[in-house]
């Protein structure tokens, strides 16, 4: 089980799922086969060398070419993220992605509860 994030890791976190959003939302749908991606999680290591960053994919058919894509691109993800957080963080982290399936956990128990 991993320690309980300091509250650094915290703030690194949700400042990095800020401008991965931003990042992710300005390139558009099209960059990302018309699939509507979400920053739902960034967790960064103790150390803030590496960030899993957690996406929803919707629709959710296009989970796998929209998480080859993010795989693909992540060095210019990483870059751009770079110029944004340069003042704040000494090294950008590397960058992680994770498919993050709660969306489809919630609908499968939506589904269920209305059997």
């Amino acid at each position: 089980m991993e320690a309980p994030a300091t509250t650094r890791q915290l703030k690194v976190a949700r400042e990095l799922q800020k401008h991965l959003a931003e990042i992710i939302r300005s390139k558009g749908m099209a960059a990302f086969d018309g699939a509507m991606v979400t920053v739902s999680e960034v967790r960064i290591s103790p150390d803030l060398s590496v960030a899993k960053v957690f996406v929803s994919i919707f629709p959710s058919a296009k989970a796998e070419s929209v998480m080859g894509l993010l795989q693909e691109n992540v060095r210019g993800l990483r870059g751009e993220l770079g110029h944004r957080v340069a003042r704040q963080l000494r090294i950008v982290p590397e960058l992680v992605f994770l498919l993050d399936s709660s969306i489809d956990y919630a609908e499968h128990i939506d589904a269920l509860l209305k059997k």
